[in-house]
């Protein structure tokens, strides 16, 4: 993080765990958020060469000799491989042709999901563990390497979630101040003026376009799909409507599926699926549209007027990092009916559903119909609802239903 000290990362936790199980670790996640940081500072990989894609001398050996650069190499990290995606092949050769097996041998970081990638079509399936690195949660940037305390509420029976959330050692912070704080290293420890850090949104917006975006796909039109990043911007916590978005800024349908899925693929964009089980109630079954990075997102959008949504979209990210550091992995989703009652995030863990409404208001009554609705519908399988609110005061809302500052959480 251009020399400043290295900030633990919750990610590594398990990234340690997997180098003991797979022969190849794939570490995913946008640009600047931190990978090659992660890579390079990480005591268990201090035996590894250190190699990065980003170098053309590299790009070139791992293009015309890759068999040949591996051999050279018995344990080796290698960044940015999406800009070689062939390269994936030489690591399943070295990795089926070693005997006996090594664990931990190649550590690979990719700024894009390899996965959904259509340039990429070899997996590594069974012989590599994929985990994400997304920007760092706001506990990850006090220094602790957590996110917020979702395996405690998890585990802890909801009568004792005030003793919980009260014991957290966190003074207030106002809303609005922490969803412009970016997840991103740069920003989040360097630039603490608000013009500084805009600068460094524009130079990584235009670096994401002319450079990152057509390593994934040939993307003819970069005006329109900056005007695509904005509207997206505008559309934090909306269910995606690309026929809306079409509408509103030009760009033919077939285009806004394709540029959205480029985002995903990215790590730019967050869409977030619906919970539903075979109940007597429909429920809206579309997925609702987050960014990774809601600084980031803010900026796009150019206002200055902070909404409910960013909230929400800070809460998310946090959730999202704290998902993919599980094993097994959580499932984070919404729920909505189609009369409109909805919870903002569910989490399901195994048979467990955990309800969270987020308001950047102080906490009322009112404000948990939601979550009452929620726990009505499964009361099996509810093990709480929390209301996060932009307040200061923790307290209970009938059963299992507790309002309680967002800050006492993340």
């Amino acid at each position: 993080m251009s020399g400043s000290p290295y900030v633990p990362r919750f990610a590594a936790r398990l990234l340690r765990r997997a180098l003991d199980v797979s022969p190849v670790v794939v570490v995913m996640g946008a640009r600047q958020t931190g990978k090659s940081t992660l890579v390079q500072s990480e005591p268990s990989l201090a035996s590894h060469v250190y190699l990065t894609l980003d170098d053309p001398d590299v790009r070139e050996r791992a293009r015309l000799a890759p068999d040949e650069l591996l051999r050279s190499l018995p344990r080796a990290t290698l960044d940015e491989v999406q800009r070689e995606p062939d390269l994936l092949f030489a690591v399943k050769r070295a990795v089926d042709t070693d005997k006996p097996r090594r664990n931990g041998r190649f550590v690979l970081t990719g700024s894009a999901n390899l996965l959904l990638m259509q340039r990429v079509s070899e997996s590594l399936a069974g012989r590599a563990i994929y985990l994400n690195l997304w920007p760092f949660t706001r506990r990850e940037r006090l220094g602790t390497a957590m996110p917020g305390i979702w395996s405690d509420l998890l585990s802890t029976p909801s009568a004792d979630w005030p003793s919980l959330v009260e014991a957290q050692d966190d003074a207030p912070v106002d809303w609005r101040a922490a969803v412009c704080e970016s997840g991103y290293p740069i920003p989040a420890f360097e630039l603490t003026n608000p013009d500084a850090r805009a600068l460094w949104f524009d130079g990584y917006v235009r670096t994401y376009l002319e450079r990152d975006l057509q390593t994934l796909s040939a993307v003819g039109d970069l005006v329109d799909f900056r005007r695509l990043m904005r509207a997206a911007s505008h559309r934090i916590g909306g269910l995606v409507n690309q026929a809306e978005i079409a509408r509103d800024t030009g760009i033919p349908r077939a285009t806004v599926q394709r540029y959205l899925n480029l985002l995903e693929t990215s790590f730019q964009s967050i869409r977030l699926p619906a919970y539903s089980v075979n109940r007597t109630k429909r429920l809206i079954k579309g997925p609702k549209l987050y960014w990774s990075d809601p600084a980031l997102a803010i900026w796009l959008c150019g206002s200055t007027e902070f909404t409910g949504a960013h909230l929400e979209n800070l809460v998310l990210a946090d959730l999202i990092a704290w998902r993919d550091g599980q094993v097994p992995s959580p499932e984070v989703l919404y729920w909505r009916t189609t009369t409109d009652r909805e919870v903002d995030f569910v989490i399901e863990s195994g048979e467990r559903l955990l309800a969270i409404e987020v308001k950047t208001a102080a906490a009322r009554y009112a404000d948990t119909t939601g979550l009452r609705l929620f726990r009505e519908e499964y009361a099996d399988r509810f093990v709480g609802g929390l209301l996060m609110h932009g307040g200061d005061k923790t307290h209970q809302f009938g059963d299992g239903i507790l309002a309680v500052p967002w800050w006492r959480i993340l």
